[in-house]
């Protein structure tokens, strides 16, 4: 019988040690600035209740959920002649667990969960992987890392604008130029009000979050598809075309929103926000945009979304302000804010734009080679001390010929090979082969940790 082929599923990957190091650079960066502004780190299990999960995506979410099947005989509970059930309700009976969809919900649930062990506004970040039974293509995957930070217990917008200087930290150090979009839903209810169609706020959101995607001819007829009237869409068009900088377009929303409470509220917020940032510069551009709706139902203050200006790809961040999501777990009124990093995303742009630093893709610094069993055992010393002093080092673990040794070094793209023969063990110096340039020469071991401990 031949060999199966080995294979990962469909919508995940397999990551290589290059790959991994310009992940974890990423991740390391992002939770450099979620240390420094005072957020701490939380893990929820992979798999949660499905009961946690179930209701809280909206329907095409709940389709989207991977499901665990029951340990043991997992059929014996159920009752009904199964080539008659929809496998849908068949999953329900026999899984009782799911992978986790994202990690905001499991956030919710560890919030109400440990109250009384954690001390409100509570700051946490989260850098785990998630799972969406979606169809896997170009930029989605079936599993995938979310970076996010959150404040929860407190209303103020002082945590909107913390946010604000966290992502800005985040593309600055990165060295991404980028542009945070945002918006506040309570202006887009005060647009469902004017446009006379409050009741179908849900539909107008979900359509226009896809505007980027489809253009506006097709969120149009969506909006219409949903029962919304030509009269209504014909309003919305001038209200998205807003132009002007931030300024501008808050006087020409005030005007529009003058009878809505709600859209007026919005638009105080807002304010605020971009008042903190007048008083403390950004290096990323802040953008009021009114056609960013996020179609996820649990917002209810600002939303954000942030995009790479220099190259094509959807958001590389996103978030919002929501009111009530612990209330799901039964902890009423605990408004929280957050903001989501896409590290796949991140890494696409880093990768097209070629700004990963140089140094972080060497993992070894330093390679002995290995000419026999003496100058091996004169060697070992000099890589220890050189590993304790924090420079990462190795030893060819055999004496095989020296074009296999380099070919090793190359191939790993290790900075600098040491050669240590007879004579040098006599002299007491190294040879040192600088594998950029290909220049060699000698020097003491004093010299060499001094040059790479700078």
């Amino acid at each position: 019988m031949a060999a199966q082929k080995p294979s990962v599923p469909k919508g995940t990957r397999d990551f290589s040690p290059i790959e991994m190091v310009k992940r974890n650079f990423i991740f390391d960066t992002i939770k450099e600035v979620f240390n420094r502004f005072g957020y701490s780190p939380i893990e929820t299990p992979s798999m949660e209740n499905l009961s946690t999960l179930l209701g809280k995506y909206g329907e095409e979410g709940d389709k989207l959920l991977f499901k665990i099947l029951n340990s043991g005989n997992y059929l014996s509970k159920v009752k009904s002649d199964l080539t008659q059930v929809e496998s849908g309700k068949l999953a329900t009976e026999i899984c009782e667990k799911g992978l986790r969809y994202d990690l905001t919900v499991p956030f919710a649930r560890f919030v109400v969960q440990h109250r009384n062990e954690i001390t409100f506004p509570f700051k946490r970040y989260q850098i785990q992987p998630v799972w969406r039974a979606d169809r896997p293509q170009k930029g989605r995957y079936r599993e995938f890392y979310q970076c996010d930070v959150d404040i929860i217990g407190s209303n103020s917008l002082l945590n909107e604008f913390e946010l604000i200087q966290i992502i800005d930290c985040v593309f600055q150090n990165l060295k991404i130029n980028a542009t945070i979009k945002l918006n506040n839903r309570k202006i887009l209810l005060g647009i469902a009000e004017i446009i006379g169609e409050p009741d179908k706020f849900i539909d107008i959101t979900v359509a226009i979050d896809k505007l980027d995607k489809i253009g506006l001819e097709k969120v149009n007829q969506e909006l219409e598809s949903k029962g919304i009237s030509k009269q209504a869409i014909d309003k919305l068009k001038p209200i998205f075309e807003l132009s002007g900088d931030n300024a501008e377009k808050m006087k020409s929303l005030k005007e529009i929103l003058k009878d809505s409470e709600i859209g007026l509220k919005g638009i105080g917020e807002v304010e605020t926000v971009f008042t903190y940032a007048e008083n403390v510069p950004l290096n990323i551009g802040l953008d009021l945009d009114l056609t960013l709706a996020r179609g996820l139902n649990y917002y209810t203050g600002a939303i954000f979304e942030v995009k790479a200006n220099d190259v094509e790809i959807g958001s590389i961040c996103g978030g919002g302000r929501y009111d009530d999501l612990t209330g799901i777990f039964g902890l009423k009124d605990v408004s929280g804010v957050g903001v989501s990093f896409g590290a796949d995303r991140i890494y696409d742009v880093m990768e097209q734009l070629s700004i990963f630093p140089n140094e972080i893709v060497a993992s070894t610094k330093v390679m002995f080679v290995n000419f026999g069993k003496t100058e091996e055992a004169y060697c070992l010393p000099l890589v220890n001390e050189l590993r304790n002093k924090g420079v990462s080092s190795e030893i060819f673990p055999e004496s095989a010929k020296m074009k296999k040794q380099m070919t090793y070094a190359n191939n790993k793209n290790i900075p600098y090979v040491i050669l240590v023969g007879d004579s040098e063990i006599q002299k007491n110096i190294l040879t040192v082969k600088d594998m950029n340039s290909g220049e060699q020469f000698d020097m003491s071991f004093d010299d060499l940790l001094n040059k790479l401990t700078k």
